[in-house]
């Protein structure tokens, strides 16, 4: 029997299925606390003002600060509030006995609470990277000041060093983290993963009361995305994508879920194509267990990454395991890992990302293919169930961590 472990988890954007957002921390946590581990969770809130709360969630001891954060802030202000959080979350998790501190990024400097706790804990850090900073925000020109680019860069190798353990969410981060010089061994990979409790249940009724309730949708083909609606995120060629298909089936229905800097842009865009309201509908952002809904009536799920190859070649969007554990065909606009893992299986399609009428022609004929689509549900089942089941993903954490308390600091 595996010993109990005490975890201080950091991750500064943790949700729960209540909340809009991922939930990956959220279903770490709840399968290490149903394995017998004591999990403290420090994250925040995002608004302004008030001290720390500790609530329960699913056996989680969460602590949240308050933190305000939007994406629609300048950099400076991101930096500030990830500036703000190190500096609370490391007096924190400092405070709190435990056998291993483990800390998720983004942001990067969430290293530097878990390195101090880990420091002053005599404990190991166990540190995830979700997206490769400093690279991704150089790349996408959020990051131009060389003083800031060196003092980021320099926080990712020591970072690396800093960390008894490193798990990466891709293989190719995996590899561009031992070609900065880290040892393969120190290394492992734990994909983002399917939350099959909440989209794979049997929600055919809530997805049929949804077509009920909005006259516009009733029977016809929905195209789903579900998610930021941010500069990195190349929202307005939805509404381009929307207006071409309009053209070549006006009965075809996209339904945008989500929230971001470029929203008003995208709904003005909408109103300018003029296919808002009529064969494109926005919604604000809405929990994990609504959208569970959604994602259940849909019939293709989109996923968008613009810019520079870094920011995409790796990404393992949230959306696309949702889509997975629900059995809904992905469609991305970019040719990544995710992308090629769901043209491999033969569970989605990729989409030109600049080409507008060319990508609503193939979304057109992917609907139209009903044989494909009903072999997608059967397809994706199985690749949620064996490779990217969370439980599943929770086992292989689970046991990185019981290593580095084995090998120490």
């Amino acid at each position: 029997m595996s010993p109990r472990l005490r975890i201080v988890y950091l991750h500064q954007y943790f949700n729960t299925p209540d909340m809009p957002g991922g939930t990956r921390s959220y279903e770490m946590a709840r399968c290490l606390v149903e394995r017998g581990h004591e999990v403290h969770l420090i994250t925040s809130r995002r608004e302004a003002g008030g001290g720390w709360k500790v609530t329960k969630e699913a056996g989680i001891t969460v602590h949240w600060i308050p933190v305000a954060y939007d994406n629609r802030m300048g950099f400076a202000q991101r930096l500030a509030a990830f500036v703000r959080f190190a500096m609370l979350s490391a007096t924190r998790a400092s405070s709190i006995p435990c056998d291993v501190v483990f800390a998720t990024s983004t942001p990067l400097t969430v290293v530097l609470p878990g390195f101090i706790a880990s420091l002053l804990r005599r404990v190991p850090l166990v540190f995830e990277v979700r997206d490769l900073w400093p690279e991704v925000p150089i790349a996408m020109g959020v990051l131009r000041n060389p003083a800031a680019i060196f003092a980021a860069r320099l926080l990712e190798r020591l970072a690396y060093k800093w960390s008894t353990h490193i798990v990466a969410a891709a293989p190719g981060m995996r590899e561009d983290i031992i070609a900065s010089g880290i040892h393969p061994a120190k290394v492992t990979v734990i994909t983002n993963g399917c939350d099959r409790e909440i989209f794979a249940a049997d929600l055919g009724n809530e997805a049929r009361r949804l077509r009920e309730q909005h006259l516009w949708l009733g029977g016809r083909k929905l195209v789903l995305y579900g998610g930021s609606l941010g500069r990195v995120n190349g929202a307005e060629y939805l509404v381009d994508v929307a207006a071409e298909l309009a053209l070549v089936d006006p009965e075809i229905r996209m339904v945008v879920v989500g929230d971001g800097a470029e929203r008003e842009a995208v709904i003005s865009k909408a109103r300018q194509l003029g296919v808002l309201d009529k064969s494109f509908f926005i919604f604000p952002l809405m929990p994990k267990r609504e959208l569970a809904a959604w994602l259940a009536a849909c019939d293709l799920a989109l996923c968008m990454i613009t810019g520079p190859r870094v920011v995409w070649k790796d990404a393992v969007q949230n959306k696309f395991f949702d889509a997975l554990a629900a059995g809904k065909p992905t469609a991305c606009n970019f040719d990544g890992f995710q992308s090629e893992l769901a043209v491999k299986h033969n569970v989605g399609i990729v989409f030109p990302p600049n080409d507008a009428a060319q990508s609503a022609q193939l979304i057109r004929r992917t609907l139209s293919d009903t044989a494909w689509l009903s072999e997608v549900r059967e397809r994706s089942e199985v690749l949620a169930r064996t490779e990217f089941d969370r439980v599943l993903l929770a086992g292989r954490l689970e046991a990185v961590l019981l290593h580095s308390v084995r090998v120490g600091i």
